[in-house]
């Protein structure tokens, strides 16, 4: 199943792109059923996106939010929060009915359960997601589990994915960057109705050459989205350069 590839001339026809595709999605879902949940990814990636998607037409009391991952054991304050990051750059933004954060400060296993419990009685309309340097979605670093039924996962991060982490400056030293995180497992993010994957920059361009042209395997997590029949993946022209056809 081909992946639907918008390719923009810059990151920030990306983001806004892919902030007016998923924004058509939620009003859809709203209108329905007169509610709508949604999937909300952080990283460097998503910078653009949400600058735009705060900003569109949506009557926001109808949305309940779910956080896509985050680290274990450092506080909601610390500078590479992705609760923080969140906070700041969407939930102040609009007046949501609910958000649900990771609480990697809690004890793991029973935020997972407890999200687990809360996510199993959703329908996820729209799924914001990215992808990383190593091809990973969400926290799941290759090679990822894609059969596990459970929500959400306590994952290892590995060291291509730590590194990328510290070069988009979240952290001063590699050893500040935790080992650990709870993330969306990739069985539930495919479960959303529409996935909107927004992914800039020259240096996820063999990530994405892997995910869109190679096989499905757990080795290049995101492949995974090749099988989803409403997947949107936003580009530029960096992160689009190694695709066959497209220079």
């Amino acid at each position: 199943m081909a992946l639907n590839v918008v390719i923009a001339q810059n990151k920030n026809a990306l983001g806004e792109q892919a902030a007016l595709k998923g924004a058509e999605f939620i009003r859809e879902a709203i209108a329905r059923k007169g509610e709508a949940h949604i999937i909300v990814a952080t990283g460097a990636s998503q910078f653009e996106m949400l600058e735009i998607l705060v900003k569109q037409d949506i009557d926001w009391s109808k949305i309940t939010a779910f956080h896509l991952d985050e680290y274990i054991g450092i506080p909601a304050t610390h500078p590479a929060s992705f609760r923080k990051y969140l906070k700041e750059r969407f939930v102040e933004k609009v007046a949501l009915k609910e958000f649900h954060y990771v609480q990697g400060d809690a004890e793991p296993y029973a935020e997972c359960k407890r999200l687990g419990s809360l996510i199993a009685q959703q329908e996820i309309d729209v799924a914001f997601v990215g992808i990383g340097e190593n091809g990973h979605l969400a926290f799941n670093d290759p090679p990822a589990d894609f059969d596990t039924d459970e929500a959400y996962l306590v994952v290892q991060l590995d060291e291509a994915c730590r590194q990328q982490q510290l070069g988009e400056g979240w952290f001063k030293t590699l050893n500040e960057v935790p080992q650990s995180a709870i993330s969306m497992s990739i069985k539930q993010i495919l479960k959303s109705q529409a996935i909107i994957c927004t992914v800039p920059d020259q240096r996820k361009a063999m990530a994405v050459k892997n995910a869109v042209e190679g096989s499905i395997t757990p080795q290049v997590p995101a492949s995974v989205l090749q099988k989803h029949p409403q997947t949107y993946l936003f580009l530029d022209k960096d992160s689009s350069s190694l695709l066959s056809g497209r220079h």
